[in-house]
């Protein structure tokens, strides 16, 4: 008898949420955070994570930052990978909370093991720019590579600069015309910018490789290029 108890609860809550997705697809905002609110109250995570973006977006609510990181950290702190990237992001520009590198780099780190790609491109710019840690080349191409591996056009795009700089890698004009190349296919204007200056500076043969390699590399889906 318990476990039928159990598994209408857990049905009931599943309903909540999908209402609220389903509210949420139609723009009825605020029946969607009713269903999430209903759920979130039970303690499910995806629902908490839902209602801070709602309030960080303005969607049914007036925004209000604050609350947005109020409703991330309970659904990060179950483990939810977009809740610790967005509660991160909070830390990282001051929104809705007091700007700290240091924590915005540690719920960087926790969405980033869990293969989060926004997180290790974030990770990136923090050691890039020596927010909150010493600046370190090695670390921010490191998480670079990792968020390019999964197709991010911005790690792509700065992973480019660094081959192009020199920057915590040899300096490879080849590689850094490929990460430009693919980045600009997903729409990074400034890649396209950032392959042309780099083209200034290679042969027609160096070009042809860079542009093969290219193609290898989205054929394999961005994995094992570098």
């Amino acid at each position: 008898m318990t476990l039928v108890v159990l598994l209408s609860s857990d049905a009931i809550l599943a309903d909540d949420f999908d209402d609220g997705m389903d509210a949420v697809k139609k723009q009825d905002y605020v029946t969607a955070l009713k269903k999430f609110q209903i759920a979130a109250s039970q303690g499910e995570a995806s629902a908490q994570f839902n209602i801070g973006l709602m309030h960080g977006k303005g969607k049914g609510v007036a925004q209000d930052y604050s609350e947005a990181a109020r409703w991330y950290r309970l659904s990060a702190g179950q483990g939810h990978p977009s809740a610790q990237l967005n509660l991160g992001t909070l830390y990282k520009n001051g929104q809705g909370v007091l700007q700290n590198y240091a924590e915005a780099i540690r719920w960087f780190r926790l969405a980033a093991a869990q293969g989060e790609s926004s997180a290790q491109f974030n990770l990136g710019i923090m050691f890039d720019e020596g927010l909150g840690v010493a600046q370190n080349s090695l670390e921010s191409t490191r998480w670079y590579k990792l968020a390019a591996a999964q197709g991010d056009a911005s790690a792509q795009n700065n992973l480019a600069l660094q081959y192009a700089l020199g920057s915590g890698v040899l300096q490879d004009y080849t590689r850094a015309h490929m990460w430009f190349n693919l980045a600009a296919v997903q729409g990074q204007v400034n890649s396209l910018k950032g392959r042309d200056a780099v083209a200034a500076k290679m042969t027609s043969q160096q070009i042809a490789e860079a542009q093969k390699l290219a193609r290898e590399c989205q054929a394999r889906d961005f994995k094992n290029c570098d």
